[in-house]
This record gives C-alpha cells, structure tokens and sequence, in this order.
C-alpha cells in the first residue's frame, strides 16, 4: 500500500503562484510514476503532469505546459507541482496519485484508471 498526502492549496489571484506538494509512504518503492490531476465542479477529473521515475521523466497536459513544472525526489517520497501564471480555469481539487506500472508512452500516464493510489486532494482557487 501506498499513501498519499498532499498540501500547499489556497486561494490565489490570476497571475499568482503557488506549490503544491505531495508526501508518499508506505511502499513508495513499488511506485513507477507519480502525478497531478484536478476536477473542477462539474467537470471530470483531468490530468495535470507525471513524473515517471525511470529516468525522471515528465508528461504535461497541454493546457499546463509552460506553467507548471513537476519534480521529485530520487527516493519517491514525494513529487511537487510548481504552478505559476494561474487563471481562474485552473480553480479545482487537485489530486496525487500514484501508479506502480511502466507504460512505453506517456499518453498512458493520462487516464485515471492507470493509478492505483490517491491522496484526499487539496483546493486550489484562483480569483479573477
């Protein structure tokens, strides 16, 4: 088992930043890749970035690309997602999530159903 807990929401106006973190435990060893996905009210639930720990590499939704940057620990006890230049359509829970699984593609990083672990998410809230 693996638990996920993540911090570092609020409430921020357009422009601003803001760091979100994640804290692993548990068998994090059995981790491959970890991410980021938000839900907007409404909306289903989206991805955000990954970091496959395979050679540290990083998958971005278009919509963060340039904006925000997600980083982990060699030991994968955690990952954080720096994001700046928010907007309002960024407002949702945000969620972290990890997978013990390789894909070939970091296409597969991008649907929900390849996580097998979820932190309780966090609140991010960005005003015009």
């Amino acid at each position: 088992q693996v638990r996920l807990v993540e911090s570092g929401g609020g409430l921020v106006q357009t422009g601003e930043s803001l760091r979100l973190s994640c804290a692993a435990s548990g068998r994090t060893f059995t981790t491959a890749a970890m991410g980021w996905f938000r839900q907007a009210p409404g909306k289903e639930r989206e991805f955000v970035a990954t970091i496959a720990w395979r050679g540290n590499a990083t998958y971005y939704a278009d919509s963060v690309k340039g904006r925000f940057t997600i980083s982990g620990v060699n030991d994968k006890s955690a990952v954080s997602l720096q994001m700046n230049s928010l907007s309002p359509e960024d407002t949702a829970v945000y969620y972290c999530a990890a997978t013990t699984l390789y894909y070939p593609h970091g296409n597969y990083y991008q649907a929900p159903v390849k996580y097998g672990y979820w932190g309780q998410g966090t609140q991010v809230t960005v005003s015009s």
